[in-house]
Formats: structure tokens, C-alpha cells, sequence
């Protein structure tokens, strides 16, 4: 769902390349997607994976810039981290289970790769003094304990 248009603080992050990338991963994605035929089960199933883990690289990262938080931000992070990672798993199990057009998966790695890059530069600009402390301990700056200041329930 799209915000409200009257919303003057929220902005999706089109100027950003990370925001780009995940765009063109999607893309690359549901055209990649769109090759699968529904006759295996399992190669439908892996293409709503696919789908749903490159769809999350854009919302994730526009979820990021709305948050602002340093331990939202890294929440989203981990996220983005984990659809990535998941994509080039798909890929591998649809050759696995006998996906016929694998040759375009080369694209599909080398955007990831390319985004995993931008990733890494964008990661490091989060400001880990602006933040609220996590109570279960995962994403606090160093220091800072789940139970210490600024600790809500």
C-alpha cells in the first residue's frame, strides 16, 4: 500500500543507487520468473520465493530510509541481507530441480553482486547514535546493553 499522497515526510529513495539496483534486480527477476513454466510444483514454488525475496530489496531499503533508527535501520539490513542471499539460493535449486533457461542467472548473480557492493557503503552511513535501545540485544551499537538507557519495552 501506497502512503498518502498529503504525506510530505515520506519519499521513496529513487535517487538512491541501492534503491535502483533492487529496482533492476526485480525486474531482471520477474522477467527470469516469467520463463518458469507451472507445470513443476517446485519451480513455482521457488519463483514466489524469488519474486517476494527481490520485491523486499527496494521496501526494505525504503523502510530503512523512513526509519531512520539506527536499530531499525540494521533490522531492515538483515533482511535485505537474507532476501539476497536467498535469491542466488533459488537460483541454484531451480538448476538443481531442472530449470532449462539457467543461463540468465549470470545477470541475476552479477546484479546481486553489484548490489551487495552499494550495500556495504550504505550500511556503513548508518549512524549508530541514533537509535532506541533493543531490548532482545541484536541491533544496539556497541556498549550498549538491551537493558541499559533508552530501553523501551
Amino acid at each position: 500500500m501506497l502512503p498518502p499522497e498529503d504525506d510530505d515526510d515520506f519519499n521513496l529513495p529513487d535517487d538512491m543507487a541501492l534503491y535502483q539496483k533492487g529496482r533492476e534486480i526485480l525486474q531482471l527477476t520477474m522477467k527470469i520468473t516469467a520463463l518458469i513454466e507451472d507445470e513443476e510444483e517446485i519451480h513455482v514454488s521457488l519463483k514466489e520465493f524469488m519474486f517476494q525475496d527481490a520485491a523486499l530489496l527496494t521496501v526494505k531499503v525504503a523502510g530503512a530510509e523512513a526509519a531512520d533508527l539506527y536499530d531499525l535501520r540494521m533490522e531492515n539490513a538483515t533482511l535485505i541481507r537474507k532476501a539476497a542471499r536467498d535469491l542466488l539460493s533459488h537460483c541454484t535449486s531451480l538448476e538443481m530441480f531442472g530449470f532449462k533457461d539457467v543461463q540468465y542467472f549470470l545477470l541475476l548473480r552479477q546484479a546481486i553482486e553489484e548490489y551487495r557492493l552499494l550495500f556495504i557503503e550504505w550500511v556503513q552511513g548508518f549512524d549508530p547514535w541514533n537509535y532506541v535501545t533493543d531490548s532482545w540485544g541484536l541491533f544496539n551499537p556497541p556498549g550498549v546493553a538491551p537493558n541499559g538507557p533508552g530501553h523501551e519495552e
